[in-house]
């Protein structure tokens, strides 16, 4: 009853919101970088500002178009805090059944160490290091970007036209839509085991050490998030991939939180230059760590992981324009 009343509370606002938006100064209907055009043999049900026709943006454009869709972002997501604060016990409940939940997983590993002294040569707390790095960035990917894999159920039931004629880029209104504060409390746990794991070690710390560690966290976030659109843009073909994603997503987090020499040099070097995992928290934990990578890779290469995050975000944007511009509607 109360997420029922919550969700009419945001439909009530969502369409201030999005007036607020359309009065931005210049602001034109567009779709996500490009000025619309009358595409040739557009068929029916095809929606306008998903076809091929389309001419690119200049500079000065996409830069307004991305500070317009944060600004579209920031707005929606403010209406589902509303919502969901208006409920404030049962968000706590919810944060604290979420966090109670994810740490089931550190629970389990902790049982295994009552019987091991260490596992592929780690000890509890540096596992707890990989683990608490991992479950933060996968947090805070997932509360920013984790409606992405409903995707798919918006372009089955048609609900994605509706995203395509509002004056908000449709990335920032998938990412936002239903935010989930309540998944603050896999976010926190996960900077609680970390915590947890940073006091226990014995670490040699310099400025490069201290630095890594935030810098690991919101870069794993990154380059999660650039999964999870990645995932999404996939659904505009498959229909509906969801678990694809969650595969590559939550299940990458739940490797990434055991240490990669138990694991085979193949998948070491495929979550390493294919789908690049390894950089969310494996090579800057090894370099915090003061220990060598499996694969031989130089210490310098946990910095990298930044550049990482850039580098995926570039294909997954990509791939996501084209899905969004091969998107037919299904008439409904």
């Amino acid at each position: 009853m109360a997420e029922a009343e919550a969700e009419e509370a945001v439909g009530a606002g969502a369409g201030e919101a999005f007036e607020a938006v359309e009065a931005a100064p210049g602001r034109e209907l567009t779709a996500p970088g490009a000025r619309r055009e009358s595409a040739p043999g557009a068929g029916p049900g095809a929606v306008p500002g998903a076809e091929a026709g389309v001419r690119p943006l200049g500079g000065s454009a996409r830069v307004r178009q991305v500070r317009e869709g944060l600004r579209g972002y920031g707005l929606i997501v403010a209406m589902w805090i509303r919502s969901t604060m208006t409920y404030r016990a049962s968000f706590a409940l919810s944060a604290v059944g979420n966090a109670a939940i994810t740490l089931l997983d550190f629970v389990t590993i902790s049982i295994m160490f009552s019987h091991v002294d260490v596992l592929g040569g780690f000890t509890l707390p540096e596992i707890a290091l990989l683990y608490g790095s991992c479950s933060a960035s996968l947090g805070l990917a997932d509360l920013l970007m984790g409606n992405t894999d409903r995707i798919g159920a918006r372009i089955r039931d048609g609900s994605l036209d509706t995203m395509l004629v509002r004056p908000v880029p449709v990335l920032a209104q998938v990412a936002a839509d239903r935010f989930a504060l309540r998944r603050l409390g896999r976010v926190m746990q996960g900077l609680g085991v970390l915590g947890w794991a940073l006091w226990s070690l014995d670490v040699d710390w310099t400025a490069g050490k201290a630095l890594m560690v935030p810098v690991m966290i919101v870069a794993g976030a990154a380059i999660f998030a650039a999964v999870m659109v990645t995932g999404a843009a996939f659904q505009f073909i498959a229909g509906d991939a969801a678990e694809v994603q969650n595969s590559f997503t939550y299940g990458g987090c739940t490797m990434l939180q055991y240490p990669p020499t138990i694991f085979a040099k193949d998948l070491l070097r495929g979550v390493t230059f294919i789908v690049p995992l390894a950089f969310v928290n494996w090579l800057p934990a090894l370099y915090v760590l003061g220990r060598p990578d499996p694969l031989g890779l130089p210490g310098w290469a946990a910095y990298l992981s930044p550049l990482v995050a850039f580098v995926v975000f570039l294909p997954a944007s990509l791939a996501w324009r084209a899905g969004v511009r091969s998107y037919r509607s299904t008439g409904s």
